[in-house]
């Protein structure tokens, strides 16, 4: 160590029980101030129903309240069950970040397969089996699950999404604003191919460190499945790590990734919306891409009535007109910026009428 660097920033090395062979998979745990909710996260561990063979690789990233002598407890029980139970963490006082504490369970642990768990979630007793049964024949994807939300009626609209996802709307939705299709503390893959995508971003607190994985991973070929079963509980609270994370950091990624995925490839296409979330992607567009604009629709007549949207460039260059039509009058490709669900069905209807196809004639970005 060097002699200037304080001791309590060194990472604690990890602790095992030392069985000297892979695992079959290790469920990978990053845990920060979870001791409301470790015992019934672990607990859920305890009761797979698993064949092969298990681990737990835990990282506490620097938790001030009970979560250490939780873990400690757990490893003795874990392992009177046959599931090795690897320990690491630091004592900092400031957290490193989720990227950063998943980044080192996984280096500590031995498991061909990574089956990711947040603290404040629970699994049901026959997700590690299913999922993994799943993930051997598709070695280059990433498996999900459905999920149930706690509390309940919590999110409704997202945990509705999650869930009703086709299996080709994996792919073609990855630009709402909802996240991964395959939300994080669902994910299953093989250790080999995480390494071939790389580790997770550790820019520390408000880094989005799933979404750019999964952004990485869909740019390396990879795939999505979901297995469809409910085996996750998905745990909303206050303290949870996504609030961290601003809106801002979120849409530049999103419209980063709109643009390299599907925009270069487009000659030329029309923005669903006329309103606020239309003009701001507008706006967020590259020069050359905003040039693509062809037109804005709507199906609200005040808008349409407008006839233009105008956007002030700078002085130096003219200002474009971008005309608004009706949605009957416009032509694909469509990006949607009118969020799902929130339309009495009004959206669904009117893209139905138009006899398109998602991922050819048009995205969602919402």
């Amino acid at each position: 160590m060097n002699p200037h660097e304080d001791p309590s920033d060194a990472s604690a090395p990890a602790e095992g029980t030392g069985i000297g062979r892979p695992a079959d998979v290790s469920v990978i745990i990053p845990t920060y101030n979870a001791e409301a909710w470790l015992d019934e996260c672990l607990k859920s561990v305890y009761l797979q129903d698993f064949p092969g063979t298990l681990e737990v690789s835990i990282y506490n990233d620097g938790s001030t309240d009970d979560t250490a002598n939780l873990i400690r407890q757990w490893k003795s029980k874990l392992e009177d069950r046959g599931i090795d139970m690897i320990v690491g963490g630091h004592t900092s006082p400031k957290p490193r970040g989720v990227g950063y504490a998943k980044n080192r369970a996984i280096q500590q642990s031995s498991g061909c397969y990574l089956c990711f768990l947040d603290s404040d979630d629970v699994m049901m007793p026959q997700r590690v089996r299913l999922q993994y049964e799943a993930a051997v024949p598709l070695p280059k994807s990433i498996i999900g699950c459905r999920v149930r939300r706690e509390p309940e009626e919590a999110t409704e609209r997202y945990t509705r999404w999650i869930n009703s996802l086709t299996p080709e709307q994996l792919l073609t939705q990855v630009f709402t604003s909802h996240g991964p299709t395959i939300i994080m503390p669902t994910w299953f893959c093989s250790r080999e191919w995480f390494c071939y995508v790389g580790q997770f971003v550790e820019d520390g607190q408000g880094t989005p460190e799933d979404l750019l994985f999964f952004y990485e991973h869909l740019r390396k070929g990879g795939g999505v499945h979901r297995v469809d079963e409910c085996l996750l509980q998905y745990r909303y609270h206050e303290h949870a790590a996504t609030h961290a994370v601003s809106e801002d950091t979120i849409w530049k990624n999103r419209v980063k990734f709109l643009e390299e995925r599907v925009l270069q490839h487009w000659p030329s296409f029309t923005i669903w919306n006329a309103g606020k979330q239309g003009r701001k992607l507008y706006r967020s567009l590259t020069p050359n891409n905003r040039e693509k604009v062809m037109a804005f629709c709507d199906v609200d007549c005040k808008k349409i009535c407008k006839g233009f949207y105008t956007h002030e460039e700078s002085e130096k260059r003219p200002k474009p007109k971008i005309p608004i039509l009706h949605f009957k009058e416009a032509k694909p490709p469509f990006i949607i910026c009118v969020k799902l669900d929130l339309t009495g069905g009004g959206l669904e209807e009117n893209l139905h009428s138009l006899n398109l196809k998602e991922g050819t004639d048009y995205y969602h970005f919402n």
